[in-house]
């Protein structure tokens, strides 16, 4: 047994890590691969929703995202939303869990969901574009989130 915290609880076995890593992909969306469906000609085949407050919509969200605070899903979710349709959710980013409180909401509800990884952080981190109440807006990528001068990361 290693003497150090890294193997000291051993790996899962290939079985279970390969279990637990497809699970993880049914429940979670990268930022960049939500860009890239975005930015694709056609119909995605999901619809993005941002569950922040109507000030922190205002601030920036990401184009074309649906606006849905998480306290307002339980009255306004099948309203606003086609639940044939799977949901992305972000909030601000990884230290908020309101993306997450969104997506167990909606699935509550009997949609499919999927929690956006990085939120708008790393949406605005990434380099793509954002919406403002005062418009559109960009910032450079931040090279310790995403490569500056690549289309993608090649993960």
């Amino acid at each position: 047994m290693a003497d150090h915290p890294v193997l000291r609880v051993p790996p899962a076995s290939p079985a279970a890590a390969a279990a637990y890593f497809g699970a993880s992909l049914a429940f979670h969306a990268d930022v960049s691969d939500v860009a890239s469906a975005l930015a694709a000609d056609g119909d995605p085949g999901f619809v993005v929703l941002d569950s922040r407050s109507t000030a922190s919509w205002d601030q920036g969200h990401i184009p074309g995202a649906v606006h849905l605070p998480t306290a307002l899903i339980p009255e306004q979710a099948a309203a606003v939303l086609d639940v044939a349709v799977p949901v992305v959710t972000y909030c601000w980013g990884p230290g908020c869990n309101g993306a997450t409180r969104t997506a167990l909401a909606l699935a509550q509800r009997g949609f499919q969901v999927k929690e956006m990884l990085g939120g708008f952080e790393y949406w605005v981190r990434e380099g793509f574009a954002y919406e403002t109440w005062e418009g559109g807006a960009r910032r450079a990528a931040d090279p310790l989130t995403a490569p500056v001068d690549a289309a993608d990361c090649g993960c």
